[in-house]
């Protein structure tokens, strides 16, 4: 039997987000947008996503943050994260952070804005196969 997908999406920028889902939803995934990272972790733990795609730039709450808290819960730890950011510092440092502890970030995937909507399709099928979600 197919299951479906879910995925979660979090970008403070609506037209972005909304162009994210449609994009997912025609390759058959189940997408659920959130515009602010303030309820990002509680919705990610209730939730359970096979996915996470997160913007490490929103406007109330570092992504960083975001990704930590999902990476140090034993409930959520082992969902897949792809974080993006045209910010390079902010692309430097996480990068160094997964680098520096594969372990504790494995399953998180790094994306360079501006990144081409397939690249990011692929990304999601490699992740969601790996993790067996």
């Amino acid at each position: 039997m197919y299951v479906i997908k879910r995925i979660l999406v979090v970008d403070d920028r609506n037209e972005l987000l909304h162009l994210m889902r449609r994009v997912l939803e025609d390759q058959q995934y189940q997408v659920s947008i959130l515009q602010d990272g303030k309820d990002a972790f509680m919705r990610v733990k209730n939730m359970l996503p096979d996915l996470l795609i997160l913007d490490l730039k929103l406007g109330d709450m570092s992504g960083q943050e975001i990704l930590k808290q999902v990476k140090n819960d034993p409930a959520t730890a082992d969902v897949p994260v792809i974080v993006y950011t045209a910010a390079v510092l902010e692309a430097d440092e996480v990068t160094r952070l997964i680098n520096g502890d594969p372990q504790f970030y494995r399953a998180v995937c790094l994306l360079r804005k501006p990144f081409e909507l397939d690249t990011l399709l692929n990304k999601v099928e490699e992740l969601l196969d790996e993790s067996g979600h």
